[in-house]
Formats: structure tokens, sequence, C-alpha cells
């Protein structure tokens, strides 16, 4: 990939339970900051978002957070984001938050990330983009979504090749190194669809 100038991360509104989490967030965020990488995220305060965003805030970087009205409503925004952008649904967040990134991370997180996920790797898989998707296993967070896809591909619900649709890697640092080295993504006519 040519450059990257600004990553979407997906992770929890919740911080979790183990520590490991929480760390890698920050980690990214200061990562992100160093390296003049903008976060693009889901604007929220709360859990592994506002640990990220506050890192990289923290750090000197830039962060664009996008967040539903009926979050920002519930007071759930972070304020001290460089930009806030506030849509009226769920699926305008995840659209803008597409539009805006070159690649996306994974951090751990509850069924509004796995939603995310499955859906940015299914839009991939459908040839809608071609930018590449990192999911960041730490502690072994995300096995079983891995086990998952083996299995629907062992069930006859999914090829082989659904488990090249993202890079499954176990620490923080290995994303950066991953999405250096995938081919720059196309654009599609079907991108525009979306």
């Amino acid at each position: 990939m040519a450059k990257l100038s600004s990553l979407c991360v997906y992770c929890g509104a919740s911080p979790g339970n183990d520590p490991a989490h929480r760390d890698a967030a920050a980690r990214l965020g200061r990562s992100l900051a160093e390296r003049g990488v903008r976060l693009v995220y889901g604007g929220g305060r709360v859990g592994l978002m506002g640990v990220t965003a506050d890192a990289v805030i923290a750090a000197g970087g830039s962060v664009t957070g996008i967040i539903p009205r009926h979050l920002y409503r519930r007071e759930v925004a972070h304020g001290a984001v460089g930009e806030l952008v506030i849509v009226d649904s769920m699926h305008a967040r995840k659209r803008r938050m597409f539009e805006l990134a070159d690649a996306f991370a994974v951090l751990p997180g509850g069924l509004g990330t796995l939603d995310e996920t499955i859906e940015i790797i299914t839009w991939r898989q459908l040839g809608l983009h071609d930018k590449p998707i990192v999911v960041i296993d730490v502690e072994g967070y995300w096995r079983p979504l891995v086990a998952l896809v083996e299995h629907a591909i062992g069930a006859g619900f999914a090829r082989a090749e659904a488990l090249r649709l993202f890079s499954l890697v176990p620490r923080v640092e290995d994303l950066f190194d991953v999405v250096a080295a995938a081919p720059e993504p196309r654009v599609t006519a079907d991108e525009r669809r979306l």
C-alpha cells in the first residue's frame, strides 16, 4: 500500500475485563499519532473507543469520530476529538467511516464490533472494496471468529478464500507491516453503490 493516511478502528464501547485489551487500544492510538495516521472511529468517549481516541489525542494525533445522532443525544460522544461528524443512522455511520478510511483494524469488542467487522469483510468478499482489514487478536480474543469462518467453510457456506479476506495478527505493531505489504486498493465501480 502506498501510504496509510487514515485507519478506521472498530472496537468495544466497553473497556472489557482484560487490561491487555485497554493496553492494546492505547498502544494503537499512540502508534497512529506517531505515524501521522488519522484515527477514524465511532466517535465515543467510552470503552476501548475512548481509550484509543484519548491515546491519539494525548500523542498529538488526528481523530475523526462518526456518531449517530441518537448516541450523541445519550452523551456518549467524545468532546475532545478534532472532528466529530453527527449522522442520522448507524448505516450512515458505517458508510462514512468506510469512505474516510484507507484500511480497517479490529480490536476486541462486543456485538457492535462484530457487526462492523463482519460487514466490512462481507463488502470485501462482494468486491465492493479492496482495502486491507486487520483483526488484532489480543490475547486470542478473535480466535472464535476464525473458528466460525472455518466452520462456515467446512459446512459449505463459505469458500476457503474467506480466510484471506482479512488478516489476523497477534499484536498492534503487526498491523502496520500487514497494511504496508498490502497492494494498493483498487477503487471499484461497485464501491460507489455502498
